[in-house]
């Protein structure tokens, strides 16, 4: 018998350190949001990084898998999800400060993998709204650009005009600012939330 969902409770505040693995320089965001759901994190994590929610994703937390059972169903009955709609950040953090964090994989074609760094309980201040991105680094790699190998030859290919697929770059996605990142920019599409990719 399943539990009943319990409400996220809006009086908690969570600070993140959201960072890129296996690529360098590092791309990181840090983040405040209140008490929601891991489903909810995930909006929250795709507008800080700059991703568009194009693609699936999974967190792995403690040996677990949190997603969406249904799109994450390989129809084998092998692949177990728990349901990351109903779990909240206060249900899986640990209670007293210390280190802690989990995996977020988006788009398992190009495996993206970020490291969900627990950072601890802000003071909630009431005259501030929620979610904000107070800083990071470098710019997104683009959608569909081949994971992390890609995403170098991407930038090995726009760095020299004489690389044999400059061009080819240059039509594909226009210019790239890999160094550039604003964190104000951030903070406003985190709060204009993402829409769902199964409805467009």
């Amino acid at each position: 018998m399943s539990q009943p969902r319990q409400e996220p409770n809006p009086d908690l505040l969570y600070q993140f350190k959201i960072s890129l693995l296996k690529f360098e320089p590092s791309i990181w965001r840090r983040i405040q949001v209140q008490d929601c759901t891991l489903d909810k994190l995930h909006e929250h994590i795709q507008s800080a990084m700059g991703w568009t929610n194009s693609h699936l994703h999974q967190f792995e937390i403690n040996g677990e898998r949190y997603g969406d059972p249904e799109l994450l169903d390989d129809g084998s009955g092998g692949f177990h999800c728990l349901d990351s709609t109903a779990t909240n950040l206060s249900q899986i953090l640990p209670r007293k400060k210390k280190r802690f964090s989990f995996k977020y994989e988006y788009d398992f074609g190009d495996g993206w993998e970020h490291e969900v760094l627990f950072e601890g309980r802000p003071p909630l201040e009431k005259n501030r709204k929620y979610p904000l991105c107070l800083e990071g680094e470098q710019a997104c790699p683009p959608e569909d650009i081949g994971g992390v190998w890609g995403y170098a030859d991407y930038l090995e290919a726009l760095a020299d005009p004489k690389h044999e697929r400059h061009e080819e770059f240059m039509e594909w996605g226009g210019s790239f600012e890999p160094d550039k990142f604003d964190s104000k920019r951030a903070t406003r599409e985190m709060k204009k939330g993402l829409p769902d990719w199964r409805m467009m």
